[in-house]
Order: C-alpha cells, then structure tokens, then sequence
C-alpha cells in the first residue's frame, strides 16, 4: 500500500482570477513562466518581476475552464500580497481585453501531499511535492474529511522544507531576490524559450552567464531553529540568511562559494547559537 494522502488548507494563500478572451497572451508578455502551453490539471510556478529582473509576485498558475467564456487563468498566490498583485496587473492591462479579480472571499486553496494525488493539479515544482485543489470555501471542510481533516500549515511547510522548495516573504524577500536566487530556474518556475517577459533580459544573462551567486539552499540544523531573516556566519564572515525550518531541517539563502569554501575547510557555518550542515 502507498502513503496515505494528507490535505491542508492552506490559509495563507488566496486566488487572482485573470480572465477575459486575451487573459493568456497579456499574462505571457509579463510573467516568468509559460501562459500560452499551461494545460488544465498542471499548477505551474512563475513570477512577475520588477524590470531589474527581481521577484515582486509569485504564484501557481492554473486554468480554470469555462466552455462560455473561455479559459481564465487563476493564481494561487500568498494572501497578503494580493492587493498590490492586482493594482500592479491592473496598471499593466492598458487595452488588452482581461478582467483581474481577487476571488479569495469566495475560493480557498488546499495543498494535496504525502501520496500518489487522485484529484487537483499537479504542483509542477518538485515531482513530490503533490497537487493543489481550488475550492469555494464552503467545499473545503467536507473535502478536508475525506482526507482524514486538516493536517495544516506547519505539517505541509515541513514537508515543502524537506524537498527543498522555498516559500516567498520567508525564504527570499520580495523585491530582493533574483528569479535564481529562489531556485525557479531548477523549480521550473522559469521558461527560457518562451520569449519576452518582464525583467527577462536580466534573468536571461544570469542564464547564460551562470552569476547566480546567493541560492535557497537546504541546511540541517543542529539546535534550536533560528527565525527566518537571522544572520548565517562562515568564521567572521556573512554568508546569508536563515529562511524557513521545520524540526532539523531548514532553508537558508547563502552565497554559494562561501558556503562551499567553508564545507570544503571543515568550517561550521552558524547561526546565532545553532550549527548548520549544508545538505
């Protein structure tokens, strides 16, 4: 027998619904990942990035069918970002013919994990890190109890910490971070090939140039886990910033030739009173 799937509703989350006969092609020009190839049953990660080529949103991309009106695009996105996501979507739309609402009051977000999903959309991430369900929110409870309840945030955050996927606002800061810094190019959260898109000129050189010099990178802690943001030191040196944890494990954004020279030299790389190991 497999695992058993668990389910939690991610609360932190809500949903941007781009629709509209032109919702693909004026969210193509714009934003990191493939609008026009996204397929019903896929949850694609991209981002919309500053013109500097910095993550300002990011989001799961999804399509939500409707035989009436045409395909809409919907965004699983973190919640409290949804405001400035749709004024900065808004301010983009000029003439293109798309409607951008947040629907959040009406449709909830619930991660599906743990085992082989039956249902909801493949999160295109990480090959284990499972599927999302869009539901009203009135859908969620009795859909909760067919996967034996919530196993809520904490549960579903340690599991997205020991694949190794970083979460925005805590594992990189927005308006900070590059695309590669964040790991969307390993993430498939990136299409090189698809054209243009804000900011694309300068991910695209750090592509091609590889300068990705800071990475998420997943550490083990040995300690007490540091908050995210605290300090991480090589010896005297500033290396990077500790993101997310759960239980021994945790997420640290790190240059990534310091942390390599200090592995190589036997160097322990710390945090306040907690040791990391690079993993």
């Amino acid at each position: 027998m497999g695992k058993t799937m668990k389910a939690a509703h991610l609360t932190d989350r809500g949903v941007v619904r781009v629709g509209g006969p032109e919702a693909r092609g004026f969210l193509q020009g714009l934003v990191t990942g493939n609008v026009v190839t996204l397929e019903p049953g896929e949850a694609r990660w991209a981002a919309l990035l500053s013109p500097q080529g910095k993550i300002l949103f990011d989001f799961l991309m999804s399509v939500q069918r409707n035989a009436d009106t045409g395909d809409a695009i919907l965004l699983d996105v973190s919640r409290g970002m949804i405001p400035d996501l749709v004024k900065r979507l808004t301010i983009y739309r000029l003439r293109a013919k798309v409607e951008i609402s947040d629907q959040s009051a009406a449709l909830g977000v619930v991660a599906l994990y743990g085992g082989a999903p039956g249902e909801g959309v493949r999160d295109s991430r990480h090959p284990d890190i499972g599927a999302r369900l869009i539901l009203p929110l009135a859908k969620i409870e009795p859909q909760m109890l067919t996967f034996g309840g919530d196993a809520g945030l904490a549960d579903y955050a340690a599991h997205r910490i020991a694949l190794g996927v970083p979460e925005g606002g805590v594992d990189f800061a927005y308006g900070d971070a590059f695309p590669h810094e964040a790991d969307m190019d390993q993430l498939n959260g990136v299409d090189f090939k698809k054209g243009c898109f804000v900011g694309q000129e300068v991910v695209a050189r750090m592509q091609h140039r590889g300068t990705t010099r800071n990475r998420v990178l997943k550490v083990m802690l040995e300690g007490a886990a540091p908050p995210p943001g605290a300090i991480v030191m090589a010896g005297d040196t500033r290396i990077g910033v500790m993101g997310s944890s759960a239980g021994a494990q945790g997420l640290a954004l790190l240059r990534i030739d310091r942390a390599e020279e200090a592995a190589q030299a036997g160097q322990a790389l710390v945090s306040g009173e907690t040791r990391l190991r690079l993993i």
